[in-house]
């Protein structure tokens, strides 16, 4: 991000070490979410709705948190930098009034991190006001944005829902619906889209279903949320999840069922059901915490070890280390314990707290893991620094062996739909073999799942190609056009 001040070895954001604030954790080489998106239409708590719908989601986002509220006359907004509960207090959330809402988190990767970015966007259009929330990224939305200026477009800000809002706005369709179809077939890429207006709610997926967006339903409200977890901290019923390529536009009519574009080759990220949403969450009706189960049993039948105990890297990979203790029947012991009190450390970096940083995050249980050999199950390997760090934390515990086992594919592409990932040259399995891998992180084994051993473990039924997931970051074959170049494409939202 422009805008941020690193040093060192590029661990460190700004003049201080954000600890567990802003998504930016250098320390720790997981990937990064995109953004996350909520919406309410119908409802007198619209606002409120929104806001702990918001905290579900924080997750997927924690640079900024936005709600934008409409009546029949007027639209209510607030954003701020930072977590949910950081932007919104009882200040500014009862000034949202509203019977429906659109509501975002987000995580920066593409564009700058700056309140000018967070969203919802809010704009006048020549039909009224208009507020646009996303979580994705447009591939071509750098040509559409040159092309825009060219014509004498004057763009306030670097997110790609800009780029949607001007489309929409230089429309030759005045009505709002036919003019967001008309925008959303020009852009290419993974969007989850809401769009509001006075009177309207418009939700729409991307052609190929690559972010997962749902919806749901409070009495009669409608709820749409990245995640349907989101529906449950507010009371709501999950419904289904939108279509790739569907349109949905909730008005004084009630619901409309429409498409902006046929349907392409459904492909779900599959690192959705990897590592970012939450254990709670369905995705197209499949439990992600029975998914990721099933991948570690799926693991333990792949690449079976004699071990003692088998541990997880909390949390994304808890649920992968029970399915393989219960395949192996080794037991599933708490190995490792994260800290989730860290909040911001405000110190200047040095080389020795880089050294000791993972302890700030993770901790080896000693009376657990001494003298024993330990199974240590995590999601991915993006750098490798991350992996050898706690491999290490268990051998100066007394683990005598320390075997890794990863629940996906090698991690070898960069994404261009919304994730923050390094370049392809700093992807340590673009870079190495395996056993080349496993010495980089001190492991006695190491062992990934097969892409087809994934695909079986998520447990689509449908029998689309590639299980209808987007493999990309694991096979090379993206389901858009791209521009492949050495610089990864996170979140452009």
């Amino acid at each position: 991000m422009s805008d941020a001040v690193t040093s060192g070895k590029g661990l460190w954001t700004g003049s201080y070490y954000n600890e567990g604030h802003g998504g930016h954790d250098g320390l720790f080489d997981k990937l990064k979410e995109e953004c996350g998106v909520f919406g309410v239409f119908g409802h007198p708590d619209a606002a409120s709705l929104s806001y702990y719908g918001l905290h579900a989601l924080q997750h997927r986002g924690q640079e900024s948190a936005g709600i934008c509220t409409a009546d029949a006359d007027n639209f209510h907004y607030f954003r701020g930098m930072g977590l949910v509960k950081e932007v919104f207090d009882q200040s500014n959330l009862p000034t949202l009034v509203g019977t429906s809402a659109i509501a975002h988190v987000r995580y920066s990767t593409a564009g700058e991190s700056k309140l000018a970015n967070a969203q919802p966007l809010v704009f006048k259009y020549r039909e009224g006001d208009l507020a646009i929330a996303t979580n994705g990224n447009l591939v071509n939305a750098g040509e559409i944005r040159q092309q825009l200026e060219k014509q004498g477009s004057i763009f306030q800000t670097t997110s790609d829902t800009e780029v949607v809002a001007h489309l929409i706005a230089r429309s030759k369709h005045d009505d709002i619906v036919d003019a967001v179809k008309d925008a959303l077939q020009q852009v290419i890429g993974a969007y989850a889209f809401l769009i509001l207006t006075k009177d309207k709610l418009i939700a729409a997926l991307d052609p190929n279903g690559l972010r997962p967006f749902a919806m749901g339903r409070l009495g009669d409200a409608y709820l749409f949320a990245s995640e349907s977890c989101a529906f449950d901290i507010v009371g709501g019923t999950y419904m289904r999840d939108l279509l790739p390529g569907e349109l949905l536009v909730l008005d004084r009519n009630g619901l409309t069922e429409d498409r902006f574009t046929e349907s392409q080759t459904r492909a779900t990220c599959a690192m959705e059901y990897i590592y970012f949403a939450r254990p709670d969450s369905d995705i197209d009706a499949i439990n992600v915490h029975s998914a990721r189960k099933r991948m570690g049993k799926r693991l333990a039948s792949e690449a079976f070890v004699d071990a003692d105990l088998v541990t997880g890297v909390p949390d994304s990979s808890t649920s992968a280390a029970i399915g393989f203790a219960e395949q192996t029947g080794i037991p599933y012991e708490l190995g490792l314990i994260k800290n989730r009190y860290t909040g911001r450390t405000f110190i200047q970096p040095s080389q020795e707290l880089r050294e000791q940083g993972v302890k700030m995050k993770l901790s080896a249980v000693r009376k657990v893991v001494e003298g024993k050999r330990v199974v240590m199950i995590d999601d991915s390997i993006v750098r490798g620094t991350t992996s050898l760090r706690i491999v290490n934390l268990l051998r100066e515990a007394g683990a005598t062996e320390v075997h890794v086992r990863i629940s996906s594919p090698p991690f070898q592409n960069p994404c261009f739909y919304g994730i923050d990932t390094p370049s392809r040259k700093d992807l340590i399995a673009a870079q190495k073999t395996i056993e080349e891998i496993r010495q980089a992180i001190n492991a006695d084994s190491l062992y990934f799942l097969t892409q087809e051993g994934l695909i079986d473990s998520i447990g689509r039924k449908d029998g689309v190609e590639n299980g209808g997931f987007c493999t990309g970051c694991f096979d090379n074959r993206y389901v858009t056009y791209v521009n492949d170049s050495e610089n990864a494409v996170g979140c452009g939202c």
